[in-house]
C-alpha cells in the first residue's frame, strides 16, 4: 500500500515540485494550499494530485484538514512542512503583525501539522517529517528578522522532535534551501539577482526539483537512520 504524504504549500514553487516527485515515486499525495484557488485547481487538473485548502497557521484548521485527508486517502505517515510567507523589512520598520504572521505561518505550522499527525505515526511505529528551513535561517539576512527567526526555529524544532520520535520509528529532518529558481526569486530585480548568483559557488540558482530530490531521500522507508539532520542544498553558498 502506498504511503500517504501531505505537503503544505504544495501547489506552487518548491512545494509543487515536492508534491509531483512524491507522486511519481508512488506516494499518495495531498497538496495543501492557503489561498490561490485558481492555481490549485490548475495544479490538480494537471497533476492528478488532490488539493486541500486550509490555513496552516491555524491549529484547529490543521486538525480538520488532516482529518479530511485521512478520510479521503488514509492515515498520514509523511508530512512535509513547506508552507511559508515573507513580510520583509528591517526591525525598526517592522510592525508586530508582520512579525507574528511569519512566525505563525512558517514556524507555528510545523507544530500544528506535526501535532495533528504524531499520534498516528506513533501508533504505526513509522513516520517521516521533513521541515523546509532556509539558508537565511542558518546565516541570517538583512531585512528578514522575522523570516530568519522562524526558519532558524525550524532547525531547533527538527532536532528536538527527532529525539522524541526516534524510538517510535519516526524520523524528523530539515532541508535548508539556498536561492531557488521560483516565482518569488524571479520577482527580484535583475541587478540584485545577479549579485545573489555571484555569491553562489556553483554559479546558478537551484531548481525546485533539486529540493524535491532531497525530500524523497529523507522520506524513504530505508532512510530510517537519518534523523535530526539538516540537509543544506544551496550550491555551496553557506556551509553549516
Amino acid at each position: 500500500m502506498s504511503r500517504v504524504a501531505i505537503v503544505t504549500g504544495g501547489t506552487r514553487g518548491i512545494g509543487e515540485a515536492i508534491s509531483i516527485m512524491l507522486k511519481d515515486k508512488g506516494y499518495k499525495v495531498a497538496a495543501n494550499y492557503g489561498g490561490n484557488d485558481e492555481r490549485a485547481k490548475e495544479f490538480s487538473e494537471r497533476t492528478g494530485i488532490p488539493t486541500y485548502k486550509w490555513d496552516v497557521s491555524d491549529f484547529d484548521a490543521c486538525q480538520a484538514g488532516v482529518d479530511k485527508v485521512k478520510s479521503d486517502l488514509g492515515t498520514i505517515e509523511i508530512v512535509v512542512n513547506n508552507a511559508g510567507i515573507t513580510r520583509d523589512g528591517t526591525l525598526h520598520r517592522m510592525d508586530q503583525n508582520s512579525w507574528q504572521e511569519v512566525i505563525n505561518t512558517n514556524l507555528g505550522s510545523c507544530f500544528n501539522m506535526c501535532k495533528a499527525t504524531i499520534d498516528d505515526m506513533r501508533a504505526n511505529k513509522f513516520g517521516r517529517v521533513v521541515n523546509i528551513g532556509s539558508i537565511n535561517g542558518q546565516a541570517g539576512q538583512y531585512g528578514q528578522v522575522n523570516y530568519a527567526a522562524a526558519k532558524s526555529g525550524i532547525h531547533g524544532f527538527t532536532k528536538a522532535m527527532s529525539q522524541e520520535g526516534a524510538a517510535q520509528g519516526i524520523t524528523v529532518n530539515a532541508i535548508a534551501p539556498g536561492y531557488i529558481n521560483t516565482d518569488m526569486v524571479a520577482a527580484v530585480p535583475e541587478n540584485v539577482l545577479q549579485k545573489i548568483v555571484a555569491k553562489i559557488p556553483v554559479g546558478r540558482l537551484g531548481e525546485a526539483s533539486e529540493i524535491a530530490r532531497g525530500v524523497c531521500f529523507l522520506v524513504a522507508d530505508d532512510a530510517g537512520f537519518v534523523t535530526g539532520s539538516t540537509l543544506s542544498i544551496n550550491g555551496g553558498q553557506h556551509m553549516y
